[in-house]
Order: structure tokens, then sequence, then C-alpha cells
């Protein structure tokens, strides 16, 4: 189980340093996205590019590498050899009932999300000059805590629905998720899994600190 972690983190990273939406505006319009709106590499700026095709495939995509490194995480997790909690016996094959070993798939998981997260907003083929993770952490929360997921989307429907501000409905879903994961599933309650979640949901936030100067300024654009 050593070097599962490190490896778990390369891959995870390298997952989600992917840059779809830089590379479907290069692709399909020849057009750099990092000199639209924002300059980020998020759905939202491919959809200023004009296409909203290019953008909900952006979301997709952007989303399934955050699932697909949380669930190379489990099938890592799957694949090693645990040691008895407390004990010296030779260490034996993952057994899903019981709790430690679940409470380990799941610390893998949580750095397997918070590493896809930091490679989408810092991604190396682009300078580190990435989006805001909104897409790739639902995507890696949909594998990891999917119950949270659905609390989130749900406060982000409602703050869009009467607020018509998308950056606050993300920004809200990513103070909630924490609080749901920890509530609707006994396996993230763990220091290190817990301090991965906030980790991930603080990133986010801080990732749209131009849209709370916006929104506290109140000249934060609409949704229509």
């Amino acid at each position: 189980m050593t070097g599962s972690p490190l490896i778990i983190a390369v891959v995870s990273y390298l997952l989600g340093s992917i840059p779809f939406g830089y590379l479907l505006v290069r692709i399909f319009r020849g057009q750099d996205v990092r000199q639209t709106g924002s300059g980020n590499i998020g759905a939202t700026n491919v959809a200023r590019t004009g296409s909203k095709g290019l953008a909900i495939a952006t979301l997709l995509l952007d989303a399934l590498k955050g699932y697909a490194a949380v669930i190379f995480a489990f099938w890592m997790a799957k694949h090693v050899a645990f040691g008895l909690q407390g004990s010296t016996d030779a260490p034996l094959p993952f057994d899903p009932s019981n709790p430690w070993h679940l409470q380990l798939a799941f610390q893998f998981a949580a750095l397997a999300a918070f590493c896809a997260l930091l490679g989408h907003m810092f991604p190396i083929w682009l300078r580190f000059r990435g989006g805001k993770g909104v897409a790739t952490a639902l995507g890696a929360f949909l594998a990891l805590a999917p119950l949270a997921v659905l609390v989130s989307l749900a406060v982000f429907v409602g703050a869009v629905t009467i607020t018509r501000y998308v950056s606050l409905g993300s920004i809200l879903s990513a103070v909630v998720l924490p609080f749901a994961a920890w509530w609707l599933n006994p396996f993230v309650r763990t220091t290190v899994t817990m301090a991965l979640i906030v980790a991930c949901c603080l990133l986010i936030i801080v990732r749209h600190k131009d849209n709370i100067r916006r929104l506290l300024a109140s000249t934060e654009n609409r949704f229509r």
C-alpha cells in the first residue's frame, strides 16, 4: 500500500489537467479560449466563444475526468493489501465489509478528488492557468458522495432560481457539500477524508474570488 497514494495523486492530477475546454475550442473553432471572457478553460467560458455545444461537451468531459479519478482510486483501494488496524498480522486483501478498509478507500478517493481538482485549476500543460473546478468537482463527488451532490445541486438550483447568479449557486453548493457528505456518508467521517473534502470546496470558493467581489459590488452578471 506504500506507493498507492502517490500513484493516485499523480494519475488524478494528470486526469484533471486534461484541458478539454481549451482543446475543444482550439480544434473546432481555431480559437484560444483563454483569450475570451474570464480567460479560464471551463464550460462557462467556452460558452462565451459562441458554441453551446462545445460548452456542454466541456462540462461533461470535465465532470468525467473527476469521476474517473475517484473511480480509479477506489479500484486501487481494492487491489492493495491492508493490515488489520492495530495488528501486526500479515496484510489482508481489501474487505468491503471491514469499516476500516472502507474508510481508507474513501481517503484514497478524497485524495483523488483533490488532486483532480488541482489538475483542472492548475494544469501543467497551460502554465497552471485552468478553470474554477465546479464541473470536475461535480464528477468527482458523484463518485465519492453522490447523495451529498444531490443536496448541493438542490442548493445550486434554488440559489440560481431565486437570485439568477450562477456563481452564487456554485459558491453556496461548495459551502454545503462537506456538511452533506458528513451527514449522509459515515465512511467519510475521518479527519483525512473530511480535510480533503473541505480543501476541495475551499479551492472552488477561492477560485470564485472575482465573482465574490462582483457580487458584493452588485456588478455580477445574472443568468438569463
